[in-house]
């Protein structure tokens, strides 16, 4: 037997009478282990994100032992490993620009473990996709825990004060609006516990997809962080895991075309991040497949937006879970959901919904009275964005927005924005459209979370809540406004956002599904190329400016994805096949 397959035996090796066993339960023993212990089978890893440099991770250190425990229940050896964790607010440049590097922690430490089946604990916005990418790969029986979202607090009077909150505030402090006291009350008023952010942001998001995927159990994605129901599903996911082990269920069964389509349909039910886009393409392409703009904006286009939660709607996340969680989205938008597919508990979503009754709650829109007829992520094309973009059309903006032409401003890079957006001799009017390039994930590197333009300081205080404003970055998923993003390619790849200058005009047409420009062939041609500044030398940084991939295709590395998409690398993308029923795609 090779050492590799050694390390796939897991619970078998430790089991075995022969020296290899022996030395491997030595080891364990030194570790406090019992006899008994370092005997049983299966053997869970317990892939654990948790960390004081990311808040939104730190509750997972207490699930872990809940984890434990209901591995043991159910006849398993839990082990526990660390693996690097990203912090949204903490990791620089941006915190997708290491989710590649996590994921690749994460399918190592499977793939070369002894373990039979691994728990996947994450919260925050980059560790849960960074850990589906890594155990898809590695292909081991994989369960994932999520932290749960934090408690709301209060401030000044609200006493559901949230985090989407914070952003109009940020923008009143920078014209004057707040004063030095209420911004010292704010700092520590905003998070009074730990867990992800408390709106449908992006860490909620990839929640409900890791649901949708069959890797979290159906209703874990809102329970909060610190509550009991949480716990409580702590011990169930170990017991979980100890059977998807047994039951060799291994996590490229579960990404189907089927369920991906289920999970970026709840997506667009939700109202969920942008970044979700992003994310689940790379999480396809570590099965062997492709989703496309096309399928993304067919299901988006014929999915009902539903949740009514912030911050594109009314109610919290403890509403929609009183409501009954995602399984009550699904069961809402059930005729667009492909119910045989699995789910984390082993069985199929029909069996999920056959078995609850869901009543009617303010936290989901009544049947045939949705928020929106087709769902809040939109994917565009035109002249400006080949291979795509897209745009939230949830949340607070202004719709007459949605077709709207207007002359750029365009800022080189976050440095520019920063020192010109307040200028007061800035040429901008409520017409312009701001354009801020160079910061895709090879300009910047890493696609920051800084598409959300700020609104001119003059403009501001004329009373300009929104403008169209486009960007080869991201933005978080707690943000809203015209905010077209991810902008393929992006201006550092030769994309045409790199074209652009100052004056130029930019025609938005949501109903289209386009962002174009309107220069002629000769005036492109006539234009020096985007010069990307970015020249890294050594370590990670150069890794990725050579091999990672642009938005379109999840910003995942080239080499890392399944070995079938291996000779597409240097293609243009092949979408899958949908099995949605017939309906028309989107112009793109």
């Amino acid at each position: 037997m090779s050492q590799r397959d050694l390390v796939q035996a897991g619970g078998a090796l430790f089991a075995d009478e022969g020296q290899d066993g022996l030395m491997h339960r030595i080891f364990l023993r030194g570790e406090g282990f019992s006899a008994e212990d370092v005997r049983k089978s299966p053997v869970i890893g317990i892939a654990n994100s948790a960390s004081e440099l990311n808040p939104c991770n730190a509750g997972l250190a207490s699930l872990a032992s809940a984890v434990k425990a209901g591995i043991r229940e159910e006849g398993g050896l839990p082990l526990e490993f660390p693996t690097i964790s990203i912090s949204e607010p903490f990791t620089r440049p941006t915190s997708l620009y290491l989710r590649n590097l996590m994921s690749m922690d994460v399918e190592e430490m499977i793939s070369s473990s002894p373990i039979d089946g691994v728990v996947l604990l994450g919260g925050c916005d980059k560790t849960v996709p960074a850990q589906l990418m890594g155990a898809i790969s590695a292909d081991k029986p994989a369960v994932m825990l999520t932290a749960g979202p934090r408690p709301v607090s209060c401030f000044k009077g609200n006493h559901d004060f949230t985090v989407d909150d914070v952003w109009p505030l940020c923008e009143s402090r920078r014209v004057g609006d707040v004063n030095d006291a209420d911004w010292l009350s704010l700092e520590g008023s905003v998070n009074t516990g730990v867990g992800t952010c408390n709106v449908m942001g992006t860490a909620t998001t990839m929640a409900a997809v890791a649901e949708m995927l069959g890797f979290a159990l159906p209703g874990s994605a809102l329970p909060p962080a610190n509550s009991s129901a949480r716990r409580e599903l702590a011990r169930a996911t170990g017991r979980r895991a100890v059977q998807a082990a047994r039951a060799k269920v291994r996590p490229q069964q579960l990404v189907t075309e089927k369920s991906l389509e289920n999970a970026f349909r709840v997506v667009c039910a939700l109202g969920g991040s942008t970044n979700a886009v992003i994310h689940m393409e790379a999480i396809a392409g570590r099965a062997g497949l492709r989703i496309g703009v096309e399928n993304f904006e067919r299901w988006s286009s014929t999915t009902e937006y539903v949740a009514n939660v912030r911050p594109g709607g009314e109610h919290l996340l403890s509403d929609l879970e009183q409501a009954g969680g995602i399984p009550a989205i699904v069961n809402r938008i059930r005729d667009r959901i492909h119910t045989s597919t699995t789910t984390a508990s082993g069985t199929s979503w029909q069996e999920i919904l056959t078995a609850d009754a869901y009543e009617e709650h303010p936290a989901i829109a009544a049947l045939g009275e949705p928020l929106s007829p087709r769902g809040a992520l939109v994917m565009l094309g035109g002249n400006l964005a080949p291979r795509g973009a897209v745009l939230k059309a949830a949340g607070t903006h202004n719709p007459a927005l949605q077709q709207h032409r207007g002359r750029a401003v365009v800022f080189d890079g976050i440095a520019d924005l920063n020192a010109r957006i307040d200028d007061p001799d800035l040429g901008v009017d409520a017409d312009s459209v701001l354009v801020l390039r160079g910061m895709g994930t090879l300009g910047a590197p890493g696609m920051p979370e800084v598409g959300h333009i700020p609104i001119p300081a003059k403009l501001h205080r004329a009373g300009v809540r929104d403008m169209v404003r486009l960007s080869d970055a991201r933005m978080s998923g707690t943000s809203t406004g015209t905010v077209v993003l991810h902008i393929a390619p992006e201006a550092a790849a030769g994309g045409p956002l790199g074209m652009l200058r100052s004056g130029d005009e930019i025609e938005l047409d949501v109903a289209a599904g386009t962002i174009r420009h309107f220069l002629t062939e000769n005036e492109l041609a006539s234009r020096p190329a985007y010069v990307n500044r970015q020249r890294p030398v050594r370590g990670f940084a150069r890794l990725h400016q050579q091999h990672v991939l642009q938005a379109d295709e999840g910003c995942d590395f080239d080499f890392l994805r399944h070995a079938s998409l291996e000779d597409d690398n240097d293609r243009e993308p092949t979408p899958l096949a949908t099995s949605s029923p017939d309906v028309p795609v989107a112009r793109v």
